[in-house]
């Protein structure tokens, strides 16, 4: 066999750069095709390091896999007599390695079976559970394999981040964060002996295979007892929803079906039609030289040369797509007919040739008849290709139907959509309108432009129905505001995150709109009618699809409206010339039950479908259920007791108040005080804010001739101390935390009554919040100068010391403007009903006389004389104690 295709030719054109490829535990250069993403070439390279044995070309594109790929079939090809000589086969491996080169076609890797499984046979029950198990149990064990992985991760998390002793770290009653890491750990099945290893540093390292990777099985249904809904028909039903099932109408389907697929290879009927202008001229070379291929690389009777890119290829052209796609179709299986009549010539014919013969002939019959109807000249070149070829062949089947997702990304192709993703130049992902879609548009007269805006919306508020600058300028914002929102529209895909801090200011949200951040979106809480966000929203980020669009051609409506749908018309144009079914998977919603998925089988059976594949598809992320809280059940039950304890008398030990986790607003106008000190020399001043109740909600750090980012460090600090406070962390925490802290500047702190040095700022702050509002006295250390019991200081008032029972003026604890006038002017403040000390009589306690002055029974002997404790008379009494 000789190969002069001129692929060779094609693909010195084209641009090769190096690209650095991360890869698993390193970043390898690599040359390949300059318009190739960097997924794409780590396909390739995975596909590279799969090869057994790896390949030993040192250098070359892609690190020399696909001409070590290529040369080692030619070498077997020219061993077996497949080529005349060796520059026969150094040109099949260069052809051949050039149309990977050119991004046409790429080889796919084996697809294993479990067998066929008839359904009328008795046993079929039992095998269709026994596959349901093997899948559920596959299934979930992985589930249950990443969620325990998780959380032994989370337990040596909880041991590395900790800050202490290696032996409290590592003690789950003196570490918390271990406590309940270790605790969700062993609910999620983890053992004693698994945490442990966990908190000595080990950490699990799984490797698991994707569920895609188990063989399937075929089952072998009849079509009219499906369509009717049998009762065997549900339990196939109850197998297919964790996919790895393929059901089967024809056992000529199901045998071929069954057959082990190792040589597959995807064919980019797009890359293709690009290459030869439309005219698909070079399809027949290429499948004459993959047919080869394949047919070197394993002695398999069945060959699958799948047919990529349909959509892409067909849509942008004139005429019928259906009719092109038959048309495709029945060019390359007459062509891979024809070569694999030229290999058995070469090699040898397949061993069930004589039995299958009968039949072949009679589906080529069938196939010429429906070609007549073609009027497509590709259609015209199937029927004089089929018309030479005559003769025993290399293999009994020849399908044209491959579902690969590693190699549909070696070829750049994805599922058929609206919105194409692409690998920008600076590496990001862009997104665009399918290319195929907006030639079909450009050919139709379509807007493009019109398109995309109704796909990614027009990224602006400008002239949008219902939520417009003048709606918002109503609410209160300004340009400053606007030119915040309009900036973040660019990257967001919703409301909620563009009007949210910190695109929006928090003053602004709070004190302009009169909300708080995190009570809920803010467009409903302004009173914005869901109608009207709903159309705004659509006009700043679009519809994401194109249905119902009014500017759609009529000849594209149904192509733009549902892409996929259109290719899979394009798939049943191609499965008459096909030896093997499309099993192309039908994807069911992810809460299906077995009765739904045995109507999809029986409506499938009805319409004639040759096979079919069903998955559930997978749930949404994110949580599903909102579950009561409950306490967990123990782990253990306790051993049974002998006998009866008695019941224990209940107390109170400790008392559990629950505090809503939301922020509690301090009132406009609010009291609390200024303290003026100075630690070491440096000037600090602490402004406090209080609630109603007097409750500590905010404080302020100021410090005089510091360095600005000094200043601004303490300033954010007390910020976040503040917000703390205000979503209910106690007071006692951060006092407890920041106390005793070292850094400069530190040492004797003036201007401060109770507290007279300070290892740190931090320290002197909370030593002081701690003694004014925590009644913390051990943190004060020092006596309070000419102060009463609560340390205010009475220096100014004459010599210092008030005088016994005298009030204080209310102004010198409550602010005048605060108050606003609303205390009257001879408020006074009482001296807290002090008690007089008196001293003991040296006789003892004696009883107290009744006091000539004011009646009271308050009258005490003091030394020599007496005195009242009520009225403060001394009088002088005759004849000792008056009872």
């Amino acid at each position: 066999m000789r190969f002069q295709s001129g692929f060779v030719a094609r693909a010195v054109r084209v641009a090769m750069e190096t690209r650095a490829i991360e890869r698993p535990f390193l970043v390898q250069e690599v040359l390949a095709p300059a318009g190739w993403s960097d997924a794409r070439i780590e396909a390739w390279l995975d596909w590279g390091d799969s090869l057994s044995p790896p390949p030993s070309v040192a250098g070359g594109w892609l690190n020399g896999a696909p001409d070590a790929w290529a040369g080692r079939l030619a070498a077997k090809g020219l061993a077996e007599g497949v080529f005349a000589d060796t520059k026969a086969a150094g040109a099949f491996a260069a052809e051949l390695a050039a149309t990977m080169q050119l991004g046409l076609a790429t080889p796919v890797g084996h697809a294993a079976t479990a067998g066929v499984v008839d359904l009328a046979d008795p046993s079929a029950a039992a095998r269709l559970s026994a596959h349901r198990a093997d899948r559920t149990t596959q299934r979930l064990a992985r589930q249950a394999a990443e969620a325990l992985t998780d959380a032994l991760c989370a337990v040596a998390d909880a041991v590395d981040r900790c800050e202490g002793a290696r032996g409290d770290c590592a003690d789950p009653m003196r570490n918390p964060a271990l406590g309940r890491a270790a605790a969700a750990a062993r609910g999620r099945g983890a053992t004693d002996a698994d945490i442990l290893r966990a908190v000595d540093g080990e950490r699990p390292s799984l490797t698991l295979r994707p569920l895609a990777d188990g063989a399937q099985l075929v089952v072998l249904a009849d079509r009219t007892q499906t369509a009717a809904g049998s009762p065997e028909v549900l339990a196939a039903a109850e197998a297919a929803l964790d996919g790895g099932l393929v059901v089967a109408f024809d056992p000529r389907d199901a045998e071929v079906l069954a057959e082990p697929a190792a040589n597959r290879v995807l064919i980019d009927l797009a890359a293709v039609a690009a290459l030869s202008d439309g005219t698909f001229d070079l399809l027949p070379d290429l499948v004459r030289l993959w047919v080869t291929a394949l047919d070197l690389q394993s002695d398999d009777a069945v060959l699958a040369l799948g047919l990529e890119g349909l959509l892409d290829a067909l849509a942008p052209l004139d005429g019928d797509p259906a009719a092109r796609a038959e048309a495709l179709g029945a060019l390359t299986a007459s062509v891979a007919a024809q070569t694999s009549v030229e290999l058995a010539r070469l090699r040898s014919p397949c061993g069930e040739w004589e039995g299958l013969k009968a039949q072949i002939i009679d589906v080529e019959k069938a196939r010429r008849d429906r070609l007549s109807a073609n009027s497509f000249p590709l259609a015209a070149q199937a029927i004089e290709i089929l018309d030479r070829t005559s003769g025993p062949r290399r293999h009994i089947a020849l399908g044209l139907f491959v579902d690969d997702a590693e190699a549909r990304l070696r070829l750049g192709r994805g599922a058929p959509a609206v919105v194409d993703l692409f690998e920008t130049a600076d590496g990001g992902i862009g997104r665009r309108l399918a290319p195929a879609l907006a030639a079909a548009l450009v050919r139709s007269g379509g807007d493009v432009q019109a398109a995309e805006r109704r796909l990614f919306g027009r990224r602006t508020l400008v002239e949008a129905p219902g939520v417009d600058h003048s709606a918002l300028r109503a609410f209160g914002f300004t340009d400053v505001e606007l030119a915040a929102v309009e900036q973040a529209l660019g990257a967001a895909e919703s409301f909620d995150a563009v009007f949210t801090a910190p695109v929006l200011d928090p003053g602004f949200i709070r004190d302009v709109l009169g909300l708080e951040d995190g009570d809920g979106p803010l467009l409903n809480l302004l009173g914005v009618p869901e109608e009207a966000e709903a159309a705004a929203a659509q006009w700043v980020f679009g519809h994401g699809h194109l249905r119902d669009w009014e500017g759609a051609p009529t000849d594209l409506a149904a192509l733009l409206a549902d892409p996929a749908g259109f290719e899979g018309r394009l798939r049943l144009a191609l499965e008459p010339f096909s030896d093997a079914p499309d099993i192309a998977l039908e994807t069911l919603d992810w809460r299906a039950t077995a009765a739904q998925a045995a109507r999809t089988l029986s409506q499938a059976a009805d319409h004639g479908r040759r096979a079919i594949r069903l998955n559930r598809a997978a749930p949404p992320p994110g949580p599903l259920l909102t579950l009561p809280k409950t306490d967990p059940a123990p782990r253990f039950e306790a051993a049974p007791q002998t006998a009866a304890a008695p019941a224990p008398k209940e107390r109170i030990i400790e008392r559990v108040v629950e505090r809503e986790r939301a922020r509690r607003k301090l009132p406009d106008r609010r009291k609390g005080y200024i303290q003026k000190a100075a630690v070491g020399g440096h000037k600090v001043y602490i402004h406090t804010g209080e609630y109603e109740d007097g409750e500590l909600g905010e404080i302020f750090i100021d410090m005089h001739k510091e360095g600005a980012a000094f200043r601004s460090l303490m300033n954010n600090f007390a910020i976040a101390i503040s917000i703390g406070l205000q979503y209910g962390v106690p007071l006692d925490e951060f006092v407890d935390a920041f106390v005793f802290t070292r850094f400069e500047p530190a040492g004797r702190v003036t201007g401060n009554d109770s507290i007279r040095s300070a290892t740190s700022i931090l320290d002197y702050i909370f030593r002081e919040l701690g003694v004014s509002y925590l009644s913390r006295q051990e943190l004060a250390n020092a006596q309070a100068d000419h102060t009463q019991a609560e340390g205010q200081n009475w220096g100014e008032l004459g010599d210092g010391k008030p005088k016994d029972g005298e009030a204080v003026p209310a102004a010198r604890f409550i602010s005048k403007g605060f108050a606003r006038g609303s205390a009257p002017d001879n408020l006074v403040v009482v001296p807290f009903g002090r008690k007089l000390e008196t001293e003991p009589r040296p006789g003892g306690e004696t009883e107290a006389a009744a006091c000539p002055s004011c009646g009271d029974f308050s009258l005490q002997q003091r030394g020599a004389g007496w005195t009242c404790d009520t009225c403060g008379a001394a009088p002088a009494l005759q004849g000792g104690d008056q009872g």
